[in-house]
Order: structure tokens, then C-alpha cells, then sequence
């Protein structure tokens, strides 16, 4: 009987194959390849050498590649770039936050196999968990769920207190690394703070890392439906201001999640390519606080019954917006607005610093007849899916039911604003850009269309918002009386003094000013708003001399207090994946009013290509005034 041959030494050619399957920046000395992709490995025997016709040697393989881009640059991009933007501010003033994403930065691979044996469904099935990971659809709720830490020892704790005393400000991070290795230093332990952004950009880390095509994207005026039924509800006072929502409905005024590209063979064909995931724990998921992978296509569709979680994801993008006054007890309807949620949907575009808008893969344009009907038909299917769980159940459904014919008509004949029926717009206008650390000018402008004369009192307020939505208490009122001719247009201005709004603001720095207003014996009220991020001045950052690999350099950081008060506390941040080794932390102290300072740092830069260099300062005053830097590092001699 012919003796087997015996392997005595395998050599898996690690440097060759990662070079050929682009991993070399992850690791030179383990063999890391990609689906679908041929790699070479010899076999050493110690009993003989490979005789062929002889001697067979039998590998079975699996290597269907259901994350497969085939584009080039979208590869670069979703899979291989290890820096980006996120975008944040409000749909009138949209700021990129620079974000060093670092997933082939030391043991970061190391990091997130970790994360997925800390998972729940490792530690109760380990075989059946392994077995699947080799799904995109399994491995991406997974990994979902362990981004955020309500259910498991996940990765980060998520904070919308204002109170950080005891972590880090979600405004101050600045990128994924420093995050995964505090978590897996700290023995799982969950890294204090996170909000939507950070949960967002570290779930980016992650897929990028295990090879699934993944961008991050910001949807500004968000919903958040509590209820289900793709209605947002807002309150207010008779002063117009926004009260805390009963039911917790809110519309953020900017949210961040993930698409991740896949194949979709559980579901209807067409339904493949960009997924929505969200990591933000808002809602569970089979029991989980993870949402998705939902389809965009199938969200663009209305078809809301399909897995995972695509009706909350509708919701968020095109749910409907419904005013209401509330006042000594009771609740008046003042407007259902169509188009408010889901705004200027944005990621970073391919291989560009610039923004890309793709609202449209979301959604028909508002305003459509398709949008309408994408609408209806989701609110078609919540109502079927409803009765057939109250039949299942033999009792009523628990949640408020849309009444379908109802919604029909409104869909056919858009609701009127009381503006359309007192015949009179009020609108503000800011009168140049809102700074931090000066007074805020605007006007309201009222308009009167009608052939009468029209007398109105107005209702002004001003008070701090958190970027889901939460109001904080009002800090300026005012009462304007405004008389209108006929066809007439008056401005009224306002200004809010920095000493009154400073010590409310809220770290997002978002203040919105409403206006409600009424005519003398008419029961219509007419509702403005608008929303102001007040902005910083950017850090600079300059690069001192060439940059090449192996070689120091000279970086300079330049920053300034914008206040017209000092400033303590403050801590600058600089990093950067192949320019820095880890993230540096500069101890600045005091700032004096309006001064400007700089800082040199020297580094020596050890990864060639482009690479991004990003910087935050924050004080007792203020958390995150940022910059960044784009730099090339030559490989040298």
C-alpha cells in the first residue's frame, strides 16, 4: 500500500499574496486574501517530494465573492481608503468633518475579530457563528450590534446627557483607532462616549477592515418614528417653541449611518448592492439593538416589509412631518408637511474631497407622484402587516393605525398651510454668517399676497437643540406686532447677543428660532423656523519640507480662540494612519481672547501614498474645532 505524503512546512507566501490582494498595509508576516481571488502557497513533504500523475493533493474551496464591486475606483474608495468625511451641520450649512477611519493600522485586524467572538451569537453558538461568517447579511448585524454596547461588552456607550465628565465628548474624536484599541485595551470594555457619527465611522473601520465595500452617510432632518406609523410629530408652545415630544418622535437634525454593499439573495431580485446599517442604538431588531441590512432600493420602493429593518429606515429618510399648537390642554393641528424629513443625503464622493448627493437613490423627488405613491404603498403594507398580527393575535393592534383611505385624499390634494389661507408668509433670513462668539443678526420677513390689510402678532423664540431633535430650554423671547398694505413686504430685525445664547448652547452648537404667528379674530396660526449651526474658524495645518517614508517631518498646526473671552483647558489632537504611530495630545492650557497660537510636530511618516493628517482642539468652552491636511508621502530611495 502507497505511504501518503507527509507536509512538513507550508509556506503561505504572506508578503506576495497580501501584495497581490492588497492586505500588505494590514500585515506582511499572516496570510490575509480576499474572496474570489487566486493565491499561491507551497507544500514541503517530508517523506518524498510531488510526484504529478502520481500524487493528488485535493483543496475544496469556497470563494463566491457576494461583496464584489467591480469598479476599481469604488474598491479604492469603499474598501481601501483609510481616511474620509463625514458630514454634519444643518441642510443650510453642511461642514465636512474630517475622520481617520485607520483600518489597516496595527492590530486593527486583531481588534475586529475580537469583536466578533464578544458577540452574542459567538458565545452562545460558537459553531453555528463561525459557520456564518462567511455571510455579508449575518456578519453586518453582527457587527451592528456590537458597535453600540446596550446589549453585549460592545464597543462604545452612547451619551446625548451633555454630561462626559466621566469619557471623552463625542465632538472631540477624531478617528476609529483610537477607539477600537482603548476597547480592546481596557478588556472589552465599552469606550465612553459615542453618537451617531462615531458609531457610524467606527462600524466603517470595521467592514472596510474584513473586506465589505462600506461609505458612511449623513441624512440632515432625520426621523425617528417611535411608533411606526412614517408620521414625525412636533409640539409647540403659543411662544413657538419646540416642546419635549410625548411620544419621542423626533426629527435630528442630522443623522449618520452605513451602506454596505452586497449581494441580496434573500430577497426579490433588484434588491442587492448599497444596505443601509445603523448602529446608533435606537430601536432593536430581533431583540438587538442593530438595524439593517436594509436595501436602499427597496426603501426608495416603499417596500417595507422586507428584511431587515427597512420600514425605520423609510422613516427616517421620508416619513411625513405633522405640527401641532399646543395650548391650555388642548392640541390644533397646524401643518402636515410632505417633504421636511430626509435632506440633502450626503457621503463623501469617490476619490474626491467633494460631497455627493444621493438623496435620489433614497427616494422620488419630492413633490412627484412616485414619491406619493412610494409613500402609500408603505403605509399600505404597515396596515397589512398590522391586521394580520392583530388577527394572529385575536386582540387590536398596540399602535395607532393609519386610516388608509384618509391618507389617500390627502395624497391626491396636498394639505393647505394656514399661510395659504391668511394669505401671509413669515420667513428669517440671517443677515451674514453666524459665528461663534458674536451676536446673531436676522429678520423675519412677513409677506402679505392678499388684496386686505393684515394685522399680525408674532411670537419669537430662540433656544439650543441637540442634534437628534431634543430641544433645551428657550433663552430669548420677543413680541412683534406687524401691520401689512396690501401685497406689502416688512422686515423685522432681531439680533441675540453672544452674552445671551453663550451659556446655553449645547456642544452641537445648534440654535433654532421660531416665530408663530396670528391674525386679529382668525384661529390660523402661521409657524416659521429656522435652524443656525454656528461655526469656527478651522485649524491650519502646513507640512514643513517633503514628505517620505522613513524620514522626519516637520508639521505645523496653527489655531486660535475665537472668543472675545479666555479660554482653559485646552488640549490639542493630531493624527493621522502612516504619518503618526498613535494619536498625539498636545496640553495648550490657556488661550487668551482672539489669540492665535501654533504648534510644531515632528513625525516620521512610515506608510507611502495619499495619506490625511486631522487635528481637534477643545477647551472648557468649546469641544471641536477641527482640521485637516491632505498629504502625499513619497516612498523614497
Amino acid at each position: 500500500m502507497a505511504e501518503g505524503l507527509e507536509v512538513a512546512l507550508t509556506d503561505f507566501q504572506s508578503s506576495r499574496n497580501n501584495v497581490r490582494h492588497h492586505t500588505q498595509e494590514i500585515s506582511v508576516d499572516h496570510l490575509i486574501v480576499r474572496r474570489g481571488q487566486a493565491f499561491s502557497i507551497t507544500l514541503y513533504f517530508s517523506n518524498g517530494s510531488f510526484q504529478p500523475g502520481l500524487d493528488n493533493i485535493i483543496f475544496v474551496t469556497e470563494t463566491e465573492d457576494a461583496v464584489y464591486l467591480d469598479s476599481e475606483p469604488q474598491r479604492q474608495e469603499y474598501v481601501m481608503n483609510d481616511y474620509g468625511f463625514i458630514y454634519q451641520g444643518n441642510k443650510n450649512w453642511i461642514r465636512p468633518c474630517p475622520w481617520n477611519y485607520g483600518q489597516f493600522e496595527d492590530n486593527i485586524i486583531d481588534v475586529c475579530l475580537t469583536l466578533l467572538d464578544k458577540s452574542l451569537h459567538f458565545q452562545i453558538d460558537p459553531a453555528t457563528d463561525c459557520a456564518l461568517r462567511g455571510s455579508p447579511i449575518y456578519v453586518s448585524r453582527v457587527v451592528c450590534a456590537m458597535i453600540n454596547s446596550n446589549d453585549d461588552s460592545g464597543v462604545l456607550n452612547g451619551n446625548w446627557s451633555e454630561n462626559y465628565t466621566d469619557g471623552v465628548n463625542p465632538a472631540e474624536w477624531t478617528g476609529s483607532v483610537a477607539i477600537l484599541k482603548q476597547w480592546r485595551a481596557t478588556g472589552c470594555q465599552p469606550v465612553r462616549y459615542g453618537q451617531c457619527w462615531v458609531f457610524a465611522a467606527v462600524m466603517c473601520t470595521v467592514m472596510r477592515c474584513l473586506g465589505i465595500p462600506t461609505r458612511v452617510i449623513t441624512n440632515f432632518d432625520s426621523g425617528h418614528d417611535t411608533d411606526g406609523n412614517l408620521i414625525i410629530d412636533e409640539y409647540y408652545d403659543n411662544t413657538g417653541r419646540i416642546l419635549n415630544n410625548k411620544k419621542k418622535d423626533t426629527i435630528w437634525n442630522f443623522h449618520v449611518w452605513n451602506e454596505c454593499w452586497m449581494a441580496r439573495q434573500d430577497l426579490p431580485p433588484g434588491y442587492g448592492g448599497w444596505q443601509v446599517l445603523d448602529a446608533t442604538p435606537q430601536e432593536t431588531s430581533n431583540g438587538l439593538y442593530c438595524c439593517g441590512p436594509a436595501s436602499v432600493s427597496a426603501i426608495k420602493e416603499g417596500e417595507v416589509d422586507l428584511d431587515y429593518d427597512t420600514r425605520f429606515a423609510f422613516s427616517m429618510v421620508n416619513a411625513d412631518c405633522v405640527s401641532w399648537l399646543v395650548h391650555g390642554g388642548r392640541e390644533q393641528k397646524l401643518h402636515r408637511d410632505t417633504s421636511s424629513v430626509g435632506n440633502f443625503i450626503s457621503t463623501k464622493s469617490i476619490q474626491s474631497d467633494e460631497r455627493d448627493d444621493i438623496t435620489e437613490n433614497y427616494k422620488y423627488r419630492e413633490g412627484t407622484p412616485q414619491e406619493r405613491q412610494a409613500f402609500l404603498k408603505a403605509l399600505q403594507k404597515l396596515e397589512a402587516r398590522r391586521s394580520q398580527g392583530s388577527l394572529r393575535a385575536g386582540s387590536q393592534p398596540l399602535r395607532p393605525t393609519p386610516r388608509i383611505q384618509e391618507e389617500t385624499r390627502r395624497l391626491d390634494t396636498p394639505s393647505l398651510r394656514p399661510s395659504d389661507i391668511i394669505q401671509v408668509s413669515l420667513k428669517f433670513q440671517l443677515l451674514g454668517r453666524p459665528n461663534m462668539g458674536q451676536d446673531i443678526r436676522f429678520v423675519l420677513l412677513a409677506l402679505n399676497v392678499s388684496s386686505q390689510f393684515k394685522d399680525l402678532k408674532v411670537n419669537l423664540s430662540a433656544q439650543s437643540l441637540l442634534h437628534d431633535g431634543s430641544p433645551l430650554s428657550p433663552f430669548w423671547q420677543d413680541t412683534a406686532f406687524i401691520t401689512l398694505a396690501p401685497q406689502e413686504a416688512k422686515t423685522y430685525p432681531c439680533t441675540i447677543p453672544y452674552s445671551q445664547y453663550s451659556q446655553y448652547l449645547s456642544t452641537d452648537k445648534l440654535i433654532r428660532i421660531s416665530a408663530l404667528g396670528e391674525e386679529k379674530s382668525r384661529p390660523e396660526k402661521i409657524l416659521a423656523n429656522k435652524i443656525i449651526t454656528l461655526s469656527y474658524p478651522s485649524i491650519t495645518i502646513n507640512v514643513l519640507g517633503p514628505a517620505i517614508v522613513n524620514q522626519p517631518l516637520s508639521i505645523e498646526v496653527i489655531f486660535s480662540n475665537p472668543l472675545s473671552e479666555q479660554v482653559a483647558d485646552c488640549v490639542l489632537t493630531v493624527e493621522g494612519s502612516g504619518v503618526f504611530k498613535k494619536q498625539q495630545r498636545v496640553l495648550i492650557g490657556v488661550l487668551k481672547p482672539q489669540h492665535r497660537a501654533r504648534v510644531i510636530l515632528t513625525t516620521v511618516p512610515f506608510k507611502s501614498g495619499p495619506r490625511q493628517i486631522q487635528a481637534n482642539l477643545r477647551s472648557d468652552k468649546f469641544k471641536d474645532i477641527k482640521g485637516y491636511r491632505n498629504i502625499y508621502v513619497d516612498f523614497g530611495l
